[in-house]
């Protein structure tokens, strides 16, 4: 071979493998697609998903199908250049860039345990939005959420303390805590009761001044507020994240806890967080979840109304989506549509199939 050839074969393998590696390397996207679906009314490994102890329950008929997208790339890595691409001519994917929804010096673990954090807090406000709706008692407990290194509270207080007293002041709201702290002069020894594994212990944390935030004080942890009624509820799925789950979730409560057979034997399916209060809120991945309801059979899926119009043209064919504000609007919509009787919905402008 000429001198000529080898060098054009020299470049066109070089070319080649750096087409190769670029590939491969992963981008600064995020790709969502449909996840599974789970049925909060019947079981997952053999447990039920809501199990409920201590009170009466009632037997339900149907599924309730709650929704999930599957992530892949961002800053869980991962994502190459093909299935990027791949994504991006998907109906049923989305390829957005990553610091759309995360900032550019988060983890993979943060983003975990972030999501992990949110879908506690959808559980416990789920618990609480259907025991508001039956009219029952709720109890309400002030939780640390999470403790930030190197400050004050590390080493003092541990995540999933439930904070009783600050001094000789009763937790009653988790504004509350931070409030009290930023009351005092930075340097404040506070005295603080918690309940930790069963066991009341009384901690000293020292205020410090918040690097973020000059001339005010503050003790380094993340605050939530959890609730529960007079009976257990437990809410058994893992590995799941983000807060999205909430309405759903407090569907599958109130029909384990009411003689009504909610779903006649329908299958049902939805997204939307929830308040304690009953207000359901925005979500992420619409589009994949509708997508994923249909898979599941869903014939009505529920959604929160403000987006109805991210889901218009991605509804696919034969599949009601109703848009609700709040619990009890979600109740009212599956008895109407059970019953055979027209509810609201988003317009379809979409044949996706099945």
């Amino acid at each position: 071979m000429s001198r000529r050839g080898w060098t054009l074969l020299a470049s066109a393998l070089t070319l080649a493998a750096l087409v190769a590696m670029a590939v491969a390397l992963p981008v600064p996207y995020v790709r969502l697609a449909p996840g599974p679906t789970f049925n909060v009314i019947g079981d997952v490994a053999d447990e039920p998903v809501i199990a409920i102890s201590g009170t009466e329950t009632f037997p339900t008929t149907g599924s309730l199908e709650m929704t999930t997208v599957r992530e892949s790339g961002g800053p869980r890595g991962g994502l190459t250049f093909v299935q990027a691409i791949g994504a991006w001519f998907s109906q049923s994917d989305a390829v957005v860039p990553q610091e759309l929804l995360y900032p550019d010096d988060t983890t993979g673990e943060e983003i975990k345990e972030r999501q992990a954090r949110l879908f506690t807090v959808s559980e416990s406000n789920a618990i609480a939005a259907a025991l508001n709706h039956l009219d029952l008692p709720v109890n309400r407990q002030v939780v640390v959420a999470g403790v930030f290194s190197d400050t004050p509270a590390d080493g003092a207080l541990e995540p999933g303390d439930v904070i009783l007293r600050v001094d000789d002041a009763d937790m009653k709201s988790a504004a509350q805590v931070g409030e009290l702290v930023r009351a005092a002069p930075i340097g404040t020894a506070f005295d603080i009761t918690v309940r930790r594994s069963g066991s009341t212990e009384q901690l000293t944390v020292t205020s410090a001044e918040n690097p973020d935030d000059a001339g005010v004080a503050y003790i380094g942890i993340s605050i939530a507020e959890t609730f529960s009624g007079d009976f257990d509820i437990d809410l058994n799925l893992e590995d799941i994240g983000g807060p999205s789950a909430g309405m759903v979730f407090s569907l599958g409560i109130v029909d384990k806890l009411t003689p009504d057979d909610l779903l006649d034997g329908r299958t049902v399916a939805g997204s939307g967080t929830i308040s304690p209060e009953g207000a359901v809120g925005s979500i992420g991945g619409i589009r994949q979840k509708l997508i994923a309801a249909d898979g599941a059979g869903a014939q009505l899926f529920l959604l929160p109304e403000a987006q109805c119009l991210q889901a218009e043209g991605f509804i696919p064919e034969g599949l009601t989506t109703a848009p609700v504000r709040t619990l009890a609007e979600a109740i009212d919509v599956i008895r109407a549509w059970t019953a055979g009787q027209s509810v609201p919905s988003c317009p379809v402008r979409a044949d996706l199939g099945s």
